[in-house]
């Protein structure tokens, strides 16, 4: 989801009924935020920052596997995956961390947010049973 995509959602939640009958209630704007559309998007701000963090971790490994990330003697799986290119044919299993840790902590994050989207969105909440 683009950043477009999660603002007009965002935008979205202020449209919503709830909204205008607290608005109607004579609630105020701050009041309206805090307790009305904050406890509403809060899960999916949640869910959407945990799945952005595999993308992040992919976009730092690919920077430092080009050698545009942090410069030795920082250690980064990307740079480390770059570095065992070089032995791939005398010494392949340099690659195997690096690349495992690098799967680990994606698959890690897309699982997080898989499990708080399953968790935090009602309608598969209310078809669970």
């Amino acid at each position: 989801m683009d950043a477009v995509a999660r603002l007009a959602a965002l935008v979205g939640a202020r449209q919503m009924e709830y909204v205008t009958a607290a608005r109607a209630a004579g609630a105020g704007n701050l009041r309206i935020i805090l307790r009305h559309i904050a406890p509403n998007i809060l899960g999916p701000i949640i869910v959407i920052a945990s799945l952005d963090v595999a993308w992040i971790i992919l976009g730092i490994a690919g920077l430092s596997f080009l050698g545009l990330g942090a410069q030795p003697p920082t250690p980064e799986w990307g740079a480390m995956l770059n570095d065992a290119r070089l032995h791939l044919q005398t010494a392949p299993r340099l690659l195997l961390l690096p690349g495992a840790a690098i799967f680990v902590a994606v698959l890690g994050f897309n699982l997080l947010g898989d499990g708080m989207r399953d968790m935090l969105d009602p309608r598969t909440a209310s078809s669970r049973g």
